[in-house]
């Protein structure tokens, strides 16, 4: 297994090269710039930015200097906000990004499985129908309209919980936007545990089990759901880093300065430095979580060996 971890490590490499060469390029060729304000800049003020930041340099060149930083962890400052560097802003954005990331994933995960198992236990009865509703309602309705809903009802209309803000972090602050996050992953969830379950429920390995007299808790809990498990391993791990990344539309609408609203102003003022700073972290994550997926794919499956 070690020599399997090492060997990921050291493709994830090549892999993180070629997502920063083709970001940076891109964000290069794409029209405008950092400093092409709609109004116009002074082109003497213009370019004196220009040099401070090096953008007068060679393409290359600039290209050379970025993979020299980036290999030393320094992202370089932001374009649009000349203050902070994009460690900086990172290091204020990301852990918020993370706190409502990480709880929409626990809450959808646990109570997707739990929601799937009933279902796959109670097929084509109330409440397999109820779920598969819940479920097919949630993955459909995109989060930019569950969002406002929920400011409309539950923040404006009744007054239980505040309308946006971070509001250093307070509990009530919380709610809308987790719970807007989770609904679509807890619906994913749900349908795929659902699915899963049934499936296992069927194979022959569980109809042994019950020829044996195991009770029904054993067959359910020990045996049926460790293999009805792994899809929802495998959808967890991109799902886990697009949530711990933030999300720019949830972000965006209840006002949490994560990194998925910076990204969002950075990308429509050409903040070059942020944008791809955005890109390698979310990269790094989608990595790191693919490979805890295929290390519990070993440990929940005996039969799933690396070496």
């Amino acid at each position: 297994m070690l020599r399997f971890v090492l060997r990921r490590l050291l493709t994830a490499i090549p892999t993180m090269f070629l997502i920063v060469t083709i970001s940076f390029f891109l964000m290069r060729i794409a029209p405008g710039g950092p400093f092409n304000h709609e109004k116009g800049l002074n082109p003497a003020i213009k370019a004196n930015l220009e040099r401070l930041y090096q953008l007068d340099l060679p393409l290359w060149q600039q290209y050379l200097n970025y993979l020299k930083n980036i290999v030393q962890g320094d992202f370089g400052p932001s374009y649009t906000r000349p203050e902070f560097t994009v460690a900086e802003i990172f290091a204020t954005g990301l852990p918020i990004s993370i706190q409502l990331g990480l709880t929409a994933l626990i809450l959808s995960t646990v109570l997707g499985i739990a929601m799937g198992v009933v279902a796959a236990l109670r097929q084509n009865k109330a409440a397999d129908y109820a779920v598969i509703a819940a479920a097919t309602a949630g993955s459909t309705i995109p989060t930019f309209v569950i969002a406002p809903l929920f400011q409309l009802g539950f923040a404006l209309a009744l007054n239980w919980v505040p309308v946006g803000g971070w509001g250093d972090g307070a509990l009530i602050n919380k709610v809308g936007p987790v719970l807007t996050l989770m609904l679509p992953q807890l619906a994913v969830v749900a349908r795929l545990m659902r699915g899963s379950m049934i499936e296992s429920l069927r194979s022959h390995h569980i109809r042994t089990a019950r020829a044996l007299g195991l009770s029904d808790y054993s067959i359910v809990v020990r045996h049926a759901m460790r293999g009805a498990v792994m899809p929802i391993i495998s959808y967890a791990g991109p799902a886990a880093a697009g949530l711990l990344t933030g999300s720019i539309i949830v972000e965006s609408v209840f006002g949490i300065p994560g990194i998925g609203r910076y990204f969002v102003d950075a990308a429509l003022n050409r903040d070059y430095t942020l944008v791809m700073g955005t890109v390698v972290v979310v990269a790094l994550f989608t990595i790191i979580f693919n490979l805890i997926v295929d290390v519990l794919y070993a440990v929940v499956d005996p039969r799933v060996r690396y070496d």
